[in-house]
């Protein structure tokens, strides 16, 4: 297992932090903000390839990424890599452990990355003391449902340009939630991954990109993106070959 490098000593500050309301309430007063840095910890920096937690591991904690990029991963009984989603700053990892105290998939760092880590037993104390941050963390885990169904529908009934355009507009959407430019961005994980994801194979990947390129919707140059028309991109969803 990769292990994080050192990194700075300081620790974070959940008030300071200019990502905290994407992963944290915002309503909470400085007493009760102070309660939750005492919680949390700066890891060390991710390297690209570095996993944070591997399956089977013990679940002791929630992790929010402060920045970077993760996947999450199962291996298949053939041995080959499923993976399972794509997490970016802003955004909450390390859920799937919850039920059964393990967690249930691998945890890879895309490029150099870093997390805050929050004891989920703290949390869950503080929690039932802080009604905000309880109802925050149940939207939070109602989030990964309905984004899970979400993927159930999307392997189910999609064609491909379909379901990349879907994971297209996910991406874009988070992204602009997260303060960055929902039309212009990088594409963190490879061609490859993308199909794992969708449950394509990595030339169909390459057509469906070059189809929507070709129409005018996207420009990509090696993995950067850029949504020339988001409109068209959303009409793509829905629509059967004739």
């Amino acid at each position: 297992m990769h292990k994080p490098v050192p990194g700075n000593s300081l620790k974070p500050a959940c008030s300071t932090c200019n990502l905290r309301k994407l992963c944290l309430p915002v309503n909470l007063n400085s007493v009760e903000i102070t309660r939750l840095d005492n919680l949390i910890s700066r890891k060390g920096v991710y390297r690209q390839g570095s996993i944070l937690y591997r399956s089977g591991d013990k679940f002791q904690a929630l992790y929010a990424i402060r920045t970077g990029f993760f996947k999450t991963q199962i291996l298949n009984e053939d041995g080959r890599e499923q993976a399972t989603g794509f997490q970016m700053a802003g955004e909450i990892i390390g859920l799937d452990g919850i039920n059964s105290d393990a967690h249930t998939c691998d945890a890879v760092a895309l490029e150099d990355s870093e997390v805050c880590e929050i004891p989920f037993s703290k949390l869950e104390d503080l929690s039932r003391e802080l009604p905000s941050l309880q109802r925050h963390l149940h939207r939070i885990l109602s989030r990964e449902i309905v984004r899970d169904q979400n993927i159930m529908l999307l392997l189910g009934s999609m064609r491909a340009e379909e379901r990349l355009a879907t994971f297209l507009l996910n991406l874009s959407q988070r992204f602009a939630e997260g303060g960055y430019s929902p039309t212009s961005f990088q594409l963190r994980m490879t061609r490859q991954e993308i199909g794992s994801y969708l449950g394509l194979r990595l030339e169909t990947v390459s057509r469906a990109l070059s189809h929507l390129q070709d129409s005018k919707l996207i420009h990509m140059r090696n993995r950067s993106l850029e949504i020339l028309c988001m409109s068209g991109l959303q009409a793509c969803i829905g629509k059967r070959a004739r």
